[in-house]
């Protein structure tokens, strides 16, 4: 195949893949790149308001005060299991990005450290949410203080 041949079958794969949207078909790889942006973005985010939340305590104590009371309703307490979630993800799919990059064998394992990293999460997340959610689930089923 000449050089011309090949580079006109590349720019066809190429219009053709450009036609039907995407490169990608739903490969878990493809995910975790896209989880772990949102992830970074979610955590960016969060890390911005808890900046500008914790700076008021200096500019007006009383709406810093206000502010934190906001904070103990169930929707935020769901929030707070979001954002763990966000964090512990991103953290790990960054090790294993890490290992692909800087790993001999790392980009030949990147598949089975993904499943890997999942079921650490899930391991994770399962008892975190159990713990972060218990007094929340108590006080709306009457059970708290």
């Amino acid at each position: 195949m000449t050089a011309s041949t090949a580079g006109a079958a590349a720019s066809e794969r190429a219009g053709a893949s450009r036609r039907s949207g995407t490169f990608y078909r739903g490969d878990p790889g493809m995910w975790s790149w896209v989880l772990h942006r949102i992830t970074g973005v979610l955590t960016f985010f969060f890390l911005f308001v808890h900046v500008l939340d914790t700076a008021l305590v200096r500019v007006s104590p009383n709406t810093y005060d206000a502010i934190i009371e906001t904070y103990k309703t169930p929707l935020v307490n769901l929030m707070e299991v979001g954002l763990v979630g966000a964090v512990l993800f991103h953290a790990l799919n960054g090790i294993r990005i890490i290992l692909v990059d800087f790993w001999e064998k790392g980009a030949r394992y990147q598949r089975v450290m993904l499943w890997s990293i999942l079921g650490v999460w899930v391991l994770v997340m399962i008892p975190g949410t159990y713990f972060m959610l218990e007094r929340t689930v108590s006080e709306l089923l009457g059970g708290g203080n």
